[in-house]
């Protein structure tokens, strides 16, 4: 929606530790946020889904409130988070499920040779701060195409990453591509489908290279949802959330059935996490993470 915040917008928003609100709004949203904290009751969760939550999408919520809230709902994982901000996931013993900061952006990324220097230095160092954190995954993109046909976006992408997996396998790190739509949120992206994101992973050939299957990206892009993560789902090492259109609530207000979803995500026997990417449109932002985790919880 052309009104709302971008994720890559978000996501600059809170390493700036500013917010797109007014000081007013800014306080309404803190007060209903601590009130909601305050009153939660721990959901008692069936424990088939790991459940997680993007750190970008409650941008306006101290990460310290986020932890708290995020154990009171009853789960213990925050996605896309850094290593500055690690310290405060340990200290509420939450786990680090998704990790970020390695990459340039969303548009610069490993499908353009001009950039691996750079990114082979960052991911570098950051796959040994994962693994010596005790996590696991690290994102990772594509970039955008800028008029490059598919089979030099995928040489480029195997050139490049493949400077990086015997370190990643070493130590146990798990490199992620994230599928983004380029239809509504991600113009011109490369990796926006996944016939060309699993022939990366087959072409890559590690076990320590997966996509980041993100439902709303693919919906928005492909759909064919549960078909596809049942056939392809060993290329998949991590899901996203989120409702389809507008990226909002995953309730009845949009067109996933994701209890659906998560039963066919269950059936490949998948072990990891599906985290919470959809921005709250309703007031208790808190409470909207709730309902979006029970509706997941199959």
């Amino acid at each position: 929606m052309s009104n709302q915040p971008s994720r890559r917008i978000a996501i600059k928003n809170i390493v700036a530790g500013t917010a797109a609100l007014g000081t007013a709004g800014m306080l309404s949203s803190l007060n209903t946020t601590a009130e909601t904290i305050k009153n939660s009751k721990k959901l008692k969760l069936k424990g088939n889904i790991n459940h997680s939550v993007c750190r970008w999408c409650y941008g306006d919520i101290p990460l310290e409130d986020l932890s708290v809230a995020v154990k009171k709902i009853g789960f213990g994982a925050i996605d896309l988070v850094g290593p500055k901000d690690w310290p405060i996931l340990k200290s509420h013993d939450i786990y680090s499920s998704m990790c970020n900061g390695a990459e340039i952006s969303l548009t610069k990324g490993w499908n353009h040779t001009e950039y691996h220097p750079t990114l082979i230095k960052s991911y570098t160092e950051h796959i040994d701060l994962v693994a010596k954190a005790g996590y696991k995954n690290l994102i990772c993109f594509s970039g955008n195409r800028e008029g490059m046909d598919e089979e030099t976006g995928w040489k480029n992408c195997v050139d490049g990453l493949k400077q990086i997996m015997k370190q990643a396998e070493q130590r146990g790190v798990i490199i992620q591509m994230e599928l983004l739509n380029s239809k509504v949120n991600h113009h011109d992206q490369m990796c926006d489908n996944t016939k060309w994101g699993f022939e990366l992973v087959r072409r890559v050939g590690s076990e320590n290279f997966k996509l980041l299957y993100d439902i709303y990206h693919m919906q928005i892009d492909e759909g064919d949802v549960i078909r596809t993560i049942t056939d392809g789902h060993q290329y998949i090492g991590h899901y996203h959330t989120g409702g389809v259109p507008g990226r909002h609530e995953i309730d009845e207000t949009q067109e996933l059935y994701y209890p659906a979803i998560m039963r066919g995500i269950l059936a490949t026997g998948y072990k990891g996490y599906v985290a919470q990417e959809f921005i709250p449109a309703k007031a208790d932002k808190l409470k909207s993470l709730e309902e979006g985790i029970l509706i997941c919880d199959i």
